[in-house]
């Protein structure tokens, strides 16, 4: 049969390309494994893509990718976490269908395979404290010296087990060990610990067990009982491959996995460590999980970050063996393409500045057409209402503009997007010499029209009706770092946060049509850059917006 791939292959499928036509599997079957004890990131958004993209393409075949949830560890995990990860997923564009796996479904498997482990003198438990078994292990230079227990009979062995199952060992007090080389080059390989005992609520399973599988031998074995064909890891993985295949070896297992790694997404300017995020939500750096600054999933969502984006950019990415680090310079542009291309247009004014056209009448009401975006000119126009007094950016106006100054000042021309050319004939300032008002005229017949010969009209500046507009919080999110490599600040990443990183402006100015969209409506605030409605906190009528991006990449010429 022939198999239709894109155009650039990687080396997993490259990999999975050689195993079908070789016979070695009719389909691939993947997994995405994440452990609910915090919120995906960015990170987990490539994984996401590499195998249910994999389930995608090889679809015609039966292909698919299992989402499975590797809850073995009560004491971190929580449903919101399990709901989170599930809602992200669906949101990126991608679906599990029935393929819904939790490892605390299998809890029974993995139980039958470690007392298996047992009898057959492969796997002991070991009573010694946590400090003892790790002087043990010894170094990469050193072997490491065997426990007093492990040579203890198989029925002792069955028997403290089971001890351990019932609760009746004190927690940290015994461990269920493998019994493989103490002396092997690979740490991992040294009697690795595969139970320990958790007197914890468990989600799922409530207070049914008191023994948790540790990941590298649930991990195999959940491979195993689902019948994954490829199972694919990052990097840091690559020395625990080992253990890996020892434990499918010597258990009963239904089928045969086999895992692959990859190098892991690290971008600029943030950390990727949960526990690190985990301590940015918890000691109140940012405002939760999913706070707009954030490398979270949802974070990115509530900014604006469109999910195809994301996507390409984890394309663009691609697979490869070796690690690095993605400026976050190219996630951002492939934000900005993909907003610029697709999003509406709107206006609002930021820092408000009253302008009064003094030579148009109190009561004035036209209706001006503007484009809705002039990348896509088949969406064609909308019409927005012109008054007597707009809003205008406090930067659009200087009172003694420099050469280069193409916008308003006194005697000069602008044009009101949409609107008039307008002449600018004064303006009003407070006891301390700040603008608070700026008067024009409007040249007549310039709506739709250019100005009149000999009047020079450089540029067009937004604006927003006086009488029609509706005050907005903005909120103007920045990188949370502004450090290229938070990990390596020598105080630590705390040490490296932008303290501008969020400004908040309480009295913007917008258009009805902004005050009335739903939440998650996401557009261009011309010549500002892209937001979005809050989808927490903005309501219509109350509207609250997030800045996406900028339209130029600030960073970049800041360096």
């Amino acid at each position: 049969m022939t198999i239709e791939q894109p155009e650039k292959r990687d080396f997993i499928r490259e990999m999975i390309a050689r195993d079908l036509a070789e016979g070695v599997c009719k389909a691939p079957i993947t997994r995405f494994p994440p452990e609910p004890n915090g919120y995906l990131h960015i990170g987990h958004a490539k994984a996401i893509c590499l195998n249910f993209g994999l389930a995608q393409e090889y679809a015609s075949l039966g292909a698919c990718c299992h989402l499975r949830f590797d809850d073995t560890n009560p004491s971190k995990e929580d449903q919101e976490y399990v709901d989170s990860i599930q809602e992200d997923i669906h949101w990126l564009g991608f679906d599990w269908k029935d393929q819904l796996f939790f490892a605390s479904d299998m809890f029974n498997f993995f139980y039958e395979c470690a007392v298996q482990l047992i009898r057959n003198g492969l796997a002991y438990v070991d009573e010694q404290g946590v400090d003892a078994i790790r002087a043990q292990r010894g170094s990469i230079v050193t072997p490491g010296t065997e426990s007093p227990f492990r040579n203890r009979p198989v029925e002792e062995n069955l028997a403290r087990f089971e001890a351990m199952k019932r609760g009746e060992i004190p927690e940290g007090n015994a461990v269920l060990r493998a019994k493989i080389d103490m002396a092997s080059s690979n740490m991992n390989m040294r009697d690795p610990v595969l139970y320990r005992i958790v007197f914890a609520e468990h989600h799922n399973t409530g207070a049914a067990w008191r023994i948790y599988p540790m990941y590298d031998f649930a991990h195999p074995l959940e491979d195993a009982f689902e019948h994954i064909t490829h199972s694919l890891c990052t990097l840091e993985f690559e020395n625990h491959r080992p253990l890996y295949d020892w434990v499918i070896e010597h258990c009963p297992v239904p089928s045969r996995p086999r895992q692959t790694e990859f190098s892991r997404l690290n971008i600029t300017y943030t950390v990727m460590s949960k526990r690190k995020l985990l301590q940015l939500v918890q000691e109140g750096y940012v405002s939760g999980w999913d706070d707009p600054r954030m490398p979270t999933i949802s974070g990115m969502r509530r900014r604006g970050f469109p999910a195809a984006a994301i996507r390409r950019f984890c394309g663009m990415v691609g697979i490869t063996k070796f690690n690095g680090n993605t400026d976050t310079a190219l996630l951002e542009h492939t934000v900005r393409n993909e907003l610029n291309a697709a999003a509406p247009r709107r206006m609002a004014v930021l820092h408000p500045l009253k302008l009064s056209i003094t030579n148009l009448p109190e009561d004035y009401r036209e209706d001006v057409e503007v484009q809705i975006n002039p990348e896509q000119p088949d969406c064609g126009t909308r019409k927005i209402t012109l008054t007597r007094e707009v809003w205008i950016e406090q930067d659009d106006f200087m009172i003694d503009p420099p050469k280069k100054f193409f916008r308003l000042g006194p005697g000069r021309t602008v044009r009101l997007r949409g609107g008039y050319c307008i002449t600018c004939t004064g303006y009003s300032t407070d006891a301390e010499g700040r603008v608070t008002e700026v008067q024009a005229e409007a040249i007549p017949g310039t709506i739709g029209a250019p100005a009149p010969d000999g009047v020079k009209c450089r540029t067009a500046i937004h604006w927003v009706s006086v009488p029609l507009g509706v005050e907005a919080e903005v909120r103007l999110y920045d990188r949370l770092f502004r450090d290229e490599v938070p990990d390596a600040h020598e105080q630590g990443f705390l040490a490296a946060l932008n303290p501008a990183s969020l400004e908040v402006l309480t009295h913007a100015q917008v258009e009805p049509a902004l005050a009335a969209a739903e939440p998650e409506f996401s557009c261009q605030f011309e010549r500002l850059g892209y937001f979005v409605a809050d989808r927490r906190d903005h309501a219509p009528g109350r509207p609250i917006f997030n800045r996406t991006i900028a339209l130029k990449d600030s960073w970049a010429k800041a360096k």
